[in-house]
């Protein structure tokens, strides 16, 4: 058995996302989350991206470290272009040419640090057997939702059994998929993507990537909770044949220089003078760019909607984007007062959280998707590129977003499908629902508390005597176990503190023991009974409530039992309940 000692020690893990904001600034909040803990954090960039993160909190900063990975120097790669956000959509291949030249350099710079794991993103498919060969245990985390790994497929698909080789074939369920859906792409979204498909000059394309990524690697993270896609986590798990392991919607939190900016006190000025829930946030991330056409069309029909507005524009991608973009004439002036157009960065988590925003038209980017719920928007989506497509289904099936409807075959559409769409969500009796929607969900988008235990809340150090591999032990301390089914289904490591709150688990109360598929009403169910829990803790302990079934569960104390001793009453007095009691198991073997 694990020595206290060992128990105790702390972890070192190297992160290593894709060079996209859009990963970064997600893979950061994990990198905080674990370090919260007391883990060490060696996360790897290339030295301009670092430079343009936010600022780690000075309660971190002795744990997490940046380290800066020079990118290659490439042909058609412009100088200073070291994120996909510096470069039009047609040069991004070039930068991950690039990437792919640093192969070498990581395997020296991973022999110098030699942490104990290493969490990498989809595009360094390369990274994973390189680890391997040092002893370092790996992690594919994967910024999209599982609907959208499930919907790629497994990894012998991925990386060249797939037979999805036209655009149309995209556009249905996969056949793996086990369940009546309709999360696929539509054709417009498949064509506007398809070098994906077909590769382009990094020799390499992305299925490969992902494929490759998730073959390598020892365990899979994936953005997600169990309470929102019960059933693409299952389906994830089932193709993958590995643990997969949600690690929560990683809501941004904001940076402390972002408070009281001059630019953030005229906006707050101008929202501070429209009415609660009026405004229309406009945002489509840091790198869908609308065409001349398609901003005509969303500009005339913010116009048309009559609603006040508030649009974050991207007119330009970089140096070497030749295609300039420009509001219709007239348009502002015709619009002044009721709305604001902003080109330059904005503090979107601050504009999100004034209660003059009632909703928010997105391009379905999971980031702004998080953001949007956690403060209780509705959205309005209109997808570009990537993974939105799949979000938006997603999000439709739920009746959390609404979409603009879009001619199938080309993607346009109409100022007056804006001007329609807008007005439903935002003010219309039969778009009340994806208003209520938001202000239900915002419970899994953005408890803090919910947070810090699904994204692997305790990284902690434990080693078995048979195999002596890092596992991860997720600590529930009594404040936190209220409500929190979804993550405990996803634990592998769980430690109770008291176990006197396992009683929220019980069947008595309605509530399913596995955690999976929770309803809001379920989880508010929890949380009412984790108050009454609060106030008046249980007399004796309870006998029946921990009963699921686990593969491998080891003894830690005489005072600790298994769940199965738990149902048999081997815990009998409130002295033992009393007591921290742990039970691990393995998420993997070797």
């Amino acid at each position: 058995m694990a020595s206290s000692s060992s128990m105790e020690q702390k972890l070192h893990i190297a992160m290593f996302p894709w060079l996209a904001f859009g990963h970064m600034i997600p893979w950061l909040e994990l990198a905080k989350l674990i370090a919260q803990k007391g883990h060490k954090i060696s996360f790897i960039s290339t030295p301009r991206n670092i430079d343009r993160l936010p600022k780690i909190p000075p309660n971190l900063s002795s744990l997490i470290h940046f380290v800066k990975l020079p990118l290659p120097h490439l042909e058609n790669l412009p100088e200073n272009a070291e994120a996909t956000v510096d470069l039009p959509y047609n040069k991004v291949q070039y930068l991950k040419k690039a990437y792919d030249l640093l192969q070498q350099p990581m395997t020296r710079l991973l022999e110098s640090l030699h942490p104990d794991w290493i969490l990498y993103d989809f595009a360094p498919y390369w990274v994973a057997p390189i680890a391997t060969q040092l002893g370092i245990k790996t992690v594919f985390f994967s910024i999209v939702i599982a609907a959208f790994l499930a919907y790629l497929g497994p990894s012998s698909v991925l990386m060249g059994g797939d037979d999805r080789t036209n655009p149309e074939d995209f556009t249905v369920p996969p056949k793996w998929v086990p369940f009546l859906s309709n999360v696929a792409y539509r054709y417009f979204e498949v064509i506007n993507i398809f070098d994906s498909v077909t590769g382009d000059v990094s020799g390499v394309n992305d299925l490969f990537r992902f494929g490759s990524s998730i073959k390598d690697c020892d365990v899979v993270a994936v953005r997600s909770c169990s309470e929102f896609e019960p059933e693409w986590i299952k389906v994830v798990e089932t193709i993958y044949g590995k643990p997969v392991f949600p690690v929560g919607q990683l809501p941004t939190t904001a940076s402390n220089t972002d408070e009281e900016t001059d630019t953030w006190r005229w906006m707050k000025e101008w929202l501070d003078k429209q009415k609660k829930n009026s405004v229309v946030y406009v945002a489509f991330g840091s790198e869908a760019k609308p065409s001349q056409t398609q901003l005509t069309e969303l500009a005339l029909g913010l116009e048309l909607s009559e609603l006040p507005f508030f649009w974050v524009l991207r007119t330009r991608r970089g140096s070497e984007d030749t295609e300039l973009v420009e509001l219709p004439d007239g348009f502002e002036e015709r619009t002044k007062g009721r709305g604001v157009v902003w080109t330059s960065w904005a503090p979107q988590l601050q504009i999100l959280g004034h209660d003059s925003v009632g909703g928010m038209l997105s391009h379905s980017g999971w980031s702004s998707v998080v953001e949007a719920v956690q403060f209780e928007r509705a959205l309005i989506l209109l997808t570009f590129l990537a993974d939105q497509g799949i979000n938006a289904r997603v999000l439709e099936e739920k009746q959390i977003g609404y979409s603009i409807p879009r001619d199938e075959r080309d993607g346009s559409f109409t100022r007056n499908s804006v001007a329609e769409s807008v007005k439903l969500v935002m003010v219309k009796e039969e778009g009340q629902i994806y208003r209520n929607m938001a202000k239900e969900m915002k419970v899994l988008f953005g408890d803090r508390v919910r947070q810090d235990l699904a994204s692997y809340g305790c990284w902690e150090s434990a080693y078995t005597d048979r195999t002596k591999q890092p596992v991860l032990r997720l600590e529930i301390p009594p404040r936190c176990l209220r409500g929190l089914l979804g993550p405990l289904s996803d634990a592998r490591m769980l430690e109770f503190t008291p176990p006197d709150y396992s009683s929220v688990l019980s069947d008595d109360y309605g509530i399913p023991r596995s955690g999976r598929g929770l309803t809001p009403a379920q989880c508010q169910k929890v949380k009412e009974v984790g108050d009454l829990m609060t106030r008046e803790p249980a007399t004796e302990a309870p006998v029946n409530n921990l009963g699921r079934e686990r593969e491998r569960v080891e003894r830690r104390d005489s005072w600790v039992a298994s769940p199965s001793g738990i149902m048999n009453g081997e815990c009998e007095t409130r002295e033992q309940w009393s007591k921290t009691w742990k039970f691990d198991l393995l998420f993997f073997e070797v």
